[in-house]
């Protein structure tokens, strides 16, 4: 195309201070000159790049093959972010019914192949995707854009509109770290176990430093919602819990000390069952880490003095447990229920039931 920008009618909306929409159509097959789609990466010093979710080949499909039936129809539109490159340029004025909206034109610069796009897609990626592999001339459609150069504004929008929509929760549980936005209370509780995870798994610091498998981090062995799931037993009513109250909010640095030191001293304490995948290692499990999460919090109530948070203190304590734990191979000696090692489920019941064992086993081992 000779023109290096396309110039579309549009209109726009003012919703609340500061904040503008900009809805207009546009054939579908044009959208990638001038918008792309940021996929989540991280780049080698961990931070978080992107927002979108891979594409999902069988739903692209679908659309695509009813893109070329006789007379198809997509009447929701596509969400796009874009840079403050694009303006829109209002019509003359004229007299109208409402303040909050006005016609104009809206000016998106176009790119060649290899070129920085204006624009990112924030929704209807697989819709994009389909137009541009359909078997059709043209497809015009609806696109609701917004122009801002904060990703982080870029990002928010992503997760509010995709959070009630199937997307693999992992994905957005990534994202919340990096966003300050008014969620959702379901999202918002899990935002500061989300921004402890983070730090977890992709601090070189951390014991746990790339072990827990996210859309971001495949190669982890830990389930990013077992680990999710024992921060959030801690951050509700266990060890953690205490740090969440200070004066300026959370004291996250206190909550990740305390965690490092933990869960150093149980990769020093089990090193066999350290690093396996959760079929060879109970310890890796959903069971074992969260039950061993809730021991963590067990030990800081019955030891409640700050060397306890040291992680030689921790391994003190967890080297008295040590020859009673099956992580890898043996039985669990429970009473009344013996198991074999690899026989713990990550079910509500024996998530409890091993949490009970390790919990009384260690008072029974400390009586005195």
């Amino acid at each position: 195309m000779p023109a290096e920008f396309i110039a579309v009618p549009a209109i726009e909306v003012r919703q609340s201070k500061g904040k503008r929409l900009y809805t207009f159509a546009v054939d579908g097959k044009l959208v990638p000159r001038f918008a792309a789609v940021s996929r989540i990466k991280r780049t080698d010093a961990t931070h978080l790049l992107g927002y979108q979710r891979p594409e999902v080949y069988s739903h692209i499909e679908e659309i695509r093959n009813y893109l070329e039936t006789e007379s198809p129809m997509i009447p929701n539109g596509v969400v796009v972010a874009f840079d403050s490159s694009v303006k829109f340029r209002p019509a003359q004025s004229k007299r109208l019914s409402t303040d909050y909206s006005r016609m104009g034109t809206l000016r998106i610069p176009l790119a060649e192949n290899g070129e920085r796009r204006a624009g990112f897609v924030v929704d209807g990626q697989q819709r994009l995707a389909a137009i541009r592999e359909a078997h059709v001339r043209e497809f015009p459609i609806f696109v609701n854009a917004f122009i801002t150069d904060d990703v982080r504004t870029q990002t928010e929008q992503f997760i509010l509109v995709n959070s009630t929509k199937p997307l693999p929760k992992g994905l957005l549980y990534e994202l919340l770290p990096s966003t300050d936005a008014l969620l959702p209370t379901q999202l918002h509780r899990r935002r500061l176990p989300s921004e402890l995870l983070e730090s977890l798994n992709h601090d070189p610091s951390s014991p746990l430093f790339h072990m827990v498998r996210t859309p971001t981090s495949p190669q982890g062995v830990i389930k990013d919602n077992s680990m999710l799931k024992m921060l959030g037993n801690s951050l509700s009513d266990g060890s953690l819990y205490r740090f969440r109250d200070a004066a300026n909010g959370p004291d996250t640095e206190a909550m990740r000390a305390l965690l490092y030191a933990f869960w150093g001293a149980v990769k020093q304490t089990f090193p066999e069952a350290w690093g396996k995948s959760p079929r060879h290692s109970r310890l890796m499990h959903g069971a074992g880490i969260v039950a061993v999460g809730n021991l963590m919090d067990h030990l800081v109530a019955k030891h409640p003095r700050k060397r306890a948070f040291e992680r030689k203190r921790f391994r003190i304590h967890l080297a008295k447990l040590a020859p009673v734990c099956a992580w890898t191979e043996g039985t669990w000696k429970i009473p009344g229920n013996p198991r074999r090692w690899n026989e713990i489920q990550n079910t509500r019941q024996d998530v409890a039931l091993l949490t009970e064992h390790l919990q009384r086993t260690y008072d029974q081992l400390t009586r005195g």
